[in-house]
């Protein structure tokens, strides 16, 4: 079953002073295009986790990031005292008549006065957070698959009507074929010059043979035969089906230049349609 690029995946996890949530969305491209946020405090862990991401989504345009709130009641930011001690020793030389409070008021706005001390990755709380990393990448996956079920029918039915199309066009064949030949009898006839009835037989048999689209309808048929194969493949395939999409076409185009029919041209026109809205979805397709 295929799956879509598009996707969405989130988990939360409560730790004894602060909340983790895990998001990963992801959309369609042609590589893998990922960008990785997350806290400074987790940055070691950061290629790591990229090769674990890469390796369960292969592809898209991927936005991953871990957030952190805190829920502890102490903080990791702290007064720098002696470096506000010594500012307002300084201020106080300059403002001998300020009073304590507007003192500390004046030394608490300057440079160096508060410091974070620096967190180590606690391995208990690590292994934790790897559980809903996890979990967000199973609900990601999971919505992947969502999508490339409607994908699925969608291609379906697309590729269902461009083979009604061309069967189509083979009921209207012998129509066509019997109007290229009264149409040249016509003009034969309004040139009034006589004409060998064996060579202009031979002539018109080679000028059918040049109009012919079996060959075209053969191999679209193939073609759409091996789209629905690969469809229902195990593997990653959206690039495989946007090359069978263009060997579609190429038959398309082929038929329609070679139609010399207003309604067979017209049913091309339909196929070229439905082969748009395909390949604008197979681009979805991972």
């Amino acid at each position: 079953m295929i799956q879509s690029m598009t996707g969405f995946g989130k988990a939360s996890l409560q730790l004894p002073t602060k909340k983790i949530t895990v998001e990963v969305k992801s959309l369609n491209s042609k590589g893998l295009d990922l960008n990785v946020r997350m806290p400074s405090l987790y940055r070691e862990m950061e290629l790591g986790l990229r090769t674990q991401i890469s390796t369960k989504l292969e592809r898209g345009k991927i936005d991953f990031a871990i957030y952190v709130e805190s829920t502890a009641e102490q903080t990791s930011t702290k007064v720098n005292v002696p470096v506000v001690k010594g500012y307002i020793a300084q201020l106080r030389e300059v403002y001998a008549d300020a009073d304590e409070t507007e003192l500390m008021k004046m030394a608490v706005r300057m440079p160096d006065t508060l410091k974070t001390e620096r967190e180590e990755i606690d391995e208990n709380d690590w292994e934790q957070i790897q559980t809903i990393i996890e979990e967000a990448l199973q609900n990601i996956l999971s919505f992947r698959k969502d999508e490339g079920e409607s994908l699925e029918k969608e291609f379906n039915l697309r590729i269902g009507n461009i083979r009604q199309y061309m069967n189509d066009t083979l009921a209207l064949d012998p129509e066509r074929i019997q109007a290229i030949k009264d149409r040249l009898q016509t003009a034969i006839s309004e040139l009034q010059v006589n004409v060998d009835e064996n060579r202009f037989e031979q002539e018109l048999i080679y000028y059918l043979e040049k109009l012919d689209i079996t060959e075209e309808k053969v191999r679209l048929g193939n073609h759409l035969d091996y789209f629905l194969e690969t469809l229902n493949g195990n593997e990653a395939n959206g690039r495989k089906l946007g090359f069978i999409t263009q060997e579609m076409g190429r038959e398309i185009n082929t038929m329609g230049s070679k139609s010399n029919h207003a309604q067979m041209q017209k049913l091309v026109v339909m196929m070229k349609d439905e082969l748009e809205k395909i390949k604008e979805q197979v681009l979805n397709v991972l």
